[in-house]
């Protein structure tokens, strides 16, 4: 049952998270010629992270993206069937969210994701830098009990730091449900190229989780 309460949590998580942040891409009509529009929207990621964070992280952890569990998975710090779990509850948010979203905004983009100038491998890498430094912040902040008290806000704020870096080149994933519950939707272009930020958030959370696990065993 405790697993069953993680995985509604998450689903949670998540389906505000599409909301909400994907949400504010749309209302706020985020674009490079918007900067204000820009902002907003990377603050949004990040503050759907820091009110999810201290209203079920106590339940789940809120990871609330497959690239945060395959790190705590790498990390030994969640078993093969809770990630599983977790994984299939994020996707099922996701898809939600943007189904709401959907109803709402019907003929948006519903803050999809986009190749950077149709390069499929620059994108990848983009996707993959971005998704190391969001999540080895989260490995480090929630390392240590005491840092507890500030997770949360370090976490959001650290999403928001690589939003404002990548909304220009990729529209920023770091997140493949979040990626993948949007380009359903919208399919076309958007759902042909959904692989690349699927694919590329699961390798920069793996690679986060060994460079940390690397660092930290130097340290000790």
């Amino acid at each position: 049952m405790n697993s069953i309460k993680k995985y509604i949590a998450e689903c949670i998580g998540t389906f505000v998270l599409v909301l909400f942040a994907c949400g504010a891409a749309v209302v706020c009509q985020c674009s490079l010629d918007n900067y204000a529009g820009y902002l907003l929207t990377a603050l949004a990621f990040g503050l759907v992270i820091v009110a999810m964070a201290y209203s079920i992280g106590n339940i789940s952890g809120c990871h609330i993206n497959p690239a945060v569990s395959i790190a705590m998975l790498v990390s030994g710090k969640m078993n093969v069937k809770d990630f599983c779990g977790y994984v299939v509850a994020q996707f099922v948010g996701a898809i939600l969210g943007a189904g709401v979203l959907k109803l709402f905004a019907p003929d948006s983009g519903l803050g999809t994701n986009g190749l950077f100038n149709g390069n499929i491998l620059l994108s990848l890498l983009i996707e993959v830098i971005l998704t190391f430094v969001f999540v080895i912040a989260i490995l480090g902040v929630t390392s240590k009990p005491e840092y507890g008290s500030v997770a949360g806000l370090v976490i959001g704020l650290s999403l928001t730091l690589v939003h404002i870096f990548g909304i220009y080149f990729t529209g920023t994933s770091v997140n493949p449900a979040r990626s993948f519950g949007p380009a359903l939707f919208v399919g076309g272009e958007a759902l042909a190229n959904v692989w690349v930020f699927i694919v590329a958030p699961l390798v920069g959370g793996v690679l986060a989780a060994l460079c940390y696990k690397f660092l930290a065993s130097e340290k000790k």
